[in-house]
């Protein structure tokens, strides 16, 4: 007959960030007892985002399309990194823009000039 493995116990954690620490560099397996596992249930979660209705101009959704098709990504989720970076901005009044938001293998000031 097999022998079971001795378990681990979760050491008691000062603050979340100590937690958060301790499993950047620990592997739960000797740890937790996978086989008594059982899938969650959340009937009500919510989802995290809100649907919006967004009237655009032509030619600037279609300069939006040029540029996600460049980046290979839909030109909703850059439309998204746009909007998060200049709220970014506003609300730190910082002046930094996005890296993921420069095309591909262009430093930023030939991408300014097109």
């Amino acid at each position: 007959m097999a022998k079971r493995a001795t378990r681990k116990t979760i050491p008691a954690f000062a603050s979340e960030r100590a937690e958060r620490e301790y499993w950047e560099t620990h592997d739960a397996a000797s740890i937790v007892d996978w086989s008594t596992a059982r899938q969650a249930v959340f009937p009500n979660l919510k989802a995290s985002t809100e649907t919006i209705s967004l009237r655009l101009p032509t030619a600037l959704l279609s300069d939006l399309k040029v540029l996600a098709n460049k980046r290979d990504v839909p030109y909703q989720s850059l439309l998204k990194v746009y909007l998060a970076d200049r709220v970014t901005r506003e609300t730190l009044g910082g002046t930094r823009p996005n890296k993921a938001l420069q095309p591909a293998g262009r430093s930023r000031k030939r991408a300014a000039r097109g």
